[in-house]
C-alpha cells in the first residue's frame, strides 16, 4: 500500500477501538482481502510514523521480561543477554496497543474526505469500507465518482481486431468484470439514494425554534 492509503486504512481501524500491530494486520486482511495484503515490514514503520506525528498514541507498552537465570559460563551469559535482547524486541512490537487520538481521527477524516480520480480498486474499496464516516452525499459523491472512472476505462480498453483467442479472452473477462463492478456500484447508489430518502430533513435553526414556541 501507498503512504497515505496505509495511513488510512490503520487510522479507520483504530477508530474502532486500541488494537496491537498483529491485530491491526489481521482485520486489513479480513476486511479488504488480498488487496489489504500489507507485510509487518511496512506496518510497523507506519505505525511507529503515525505515533510520532501525534496520530496514534500508545495504551500499553510492553511488559519488563524476568531476568534469565545464570548458566555459570561466560558464553552462556552472552547467549542468554542475546536471547533476552532478541524476546524483548519481539515483545515490544508484539505488545504495543496503539490507540487514535484526536489529532489521528482529524486526520483520518481528511483523508477519507479528500477526493482523488486516480482511485483504483484498492483505494475504492478502502474507503468504501469507511463509508460510515462519511456523510450521505460524500457517499453517492465516491460512488459517482468510481463509476464514472470504470466506465472510462471500459470504453478505453476495447480489444484490437488483430488479437488470438487466448488474448481477446483475457481481454473479455477483464470487461466483463469492469461490467459487474458497474452493476455493483449501481445497486450501491440505488440503495443509498433510497435511504437517503427515508431520512427526516435537517431543519434549520428558525424551524427548530418555531417547533419548540408553545402557542399562545
Amino acid at each position: 500500500m501507498i503512504k497515505h492509503v496505509l495511513d488510512l486504512a490503520i487510522l479507520g481501524l483504530l477508530g474502532d477501538g486500541p488494537l496491537h500491530g498483529y491485530e491491526i494486520r489481521r482485520r486489513l486482511r479480513a476486511q479488504l482481502g488480498l488487496i489489504a495484503n500489507v507485510s509487518f515490514g511496512s506496518l510497523y514503520p507506519a505505525l511507529a510514523r503515525l505515533e510520532r506525528n501525534g496520530d496514534l498514541g500508545v495504551v500499553d507498552a510492553d511488559e519488563e521480561f524476568p531476568s534469565l537465570p545464570a548458566t555459570g559460563s561466560l558464553s552462556g551469559e552472552r547467549a542468554a543477554q542475546r536471547a533476552k535482547r532478541l524476546v524483548a524486541t519481539r515483545g515490544r512490537r508484539s505488545k504495543k496497543i496503539y490507540e487514535l487520538t484526536d489529532q489521528g481521527r482529524a486526520t483520518f477524516q481528511g483523508l477519507l474526505n479528500t477526493a482523488s480520480a486516480t482511485d483504483d480498486q484498492r483505494t475504492f474499496g478502502l474507503r468504501w469500507s469507511f463509508a460510515r464516516h462519511l456523510a450521505p452525499q460524500a457517499r453517492i459523491a465516491l460512488l459517482e465518482r468510481r463509476r464514472a472512472q470504470l466506465v472510462q476505462g471500459l470504453s478505453e480498453g476495447a480489444p484490437a481486431s488483430d488479437l488470438d483467442p487466448y488474448a481477446a479472452s483475457v481481454v473479455e473477462h477483464a470487461a466483463d468484470s469492469v461490467q459487474r463492478d458497474i452493476a455493483w456500484l449501481d445497486e450501491l447508489m440505488i440503495a443509498e439514494r433510497a435511504a437517503q430518502s427515508q431520512e427526516p430533513p435537517i431543519l434549520t435553526h428558525d424551524e427548530t425554534s418555531a417547533q419548540t414556541i408553545s402557542p399562545a
